[in-house]
This record gives C-alpha cells, structure tokens and sequence, in this order.
C-alpha cells in the first residue's frame, strides 16, 4: 500500500510541473536589458525563439510548443515592455517544456 501512496504522489508531482517568473525574451536578446525590451522586438525577433530570464539573469529556452505559447501571449498582452510572466511546465533538460505562459 505505501508503494502506491508513494507512486500517486510522484506522478501528482510530475502532472503538476513546476512554475518560473521573469521575462519573457526572445533568444537572439537575451543578454540586453530584459526590462526595457520591447513587445515589437519580441515579435520582430520571434524566429530566434523564446525564453525565459530569471531573476537571477538565467535564461531557460522554451521548447517549440513554449516558443508558440509566448508568441500568442505577447501578441495578446497590451504591455509594450518589461514583459513579466510566469510560465509552468517541466524542465527537460535544459529546456522548459512549457503547458502556459501568463503575461503579468
């Protein structure tokens, strides 16, 4: 019985992911000012692909599913700059495999 208990608990863990905030960048600028990048930037720069810098300056790649997700969000949000969100999904590799992306 613990050994089941035990496994429902790592696959509730598992399901659930994991979550991260900081700002949504596109890859070829990630190492500018992240605060003052701009939403047209991000757009004009999409094929790059996306990500995520965290407040500790680390940028984590979304995979492709992620790079279509942040492009649909930053087209959606009405913010021109310091695109904050936060992004759940599991990490594989080095890379999130992202299942949402909300712009602050």
């Amino acid at each position: 019985m613990k050994r089941i208990l035990a496994g429902v608990a790592l696959f509730s863990a598992i399901a659930l992911g994991e979550t991260w905030t900081g700002h949504v960048v596109d890859t070829m600028c990630k190492g500018k000012d992240v605060a003052s990048h701009t939403k047209q930037c991000n757009l004009g720069c999409a094929k790059s692909g996306f990500g995520l810098v965290t407040s500790d300056g680390k940028f984590i790649k979304f995979d492709e599913a992620g790079n279509a997700k942040a492009l649909a969000a930053i087209k959606a949000t009405n913010k021109d700059k310091d695109l904050r969100a936060k992004v759940t999904g599991t990490m594989d590799g080095d890379v999130i495999k992202v299942d949402s992306i909300t712009i602050n």
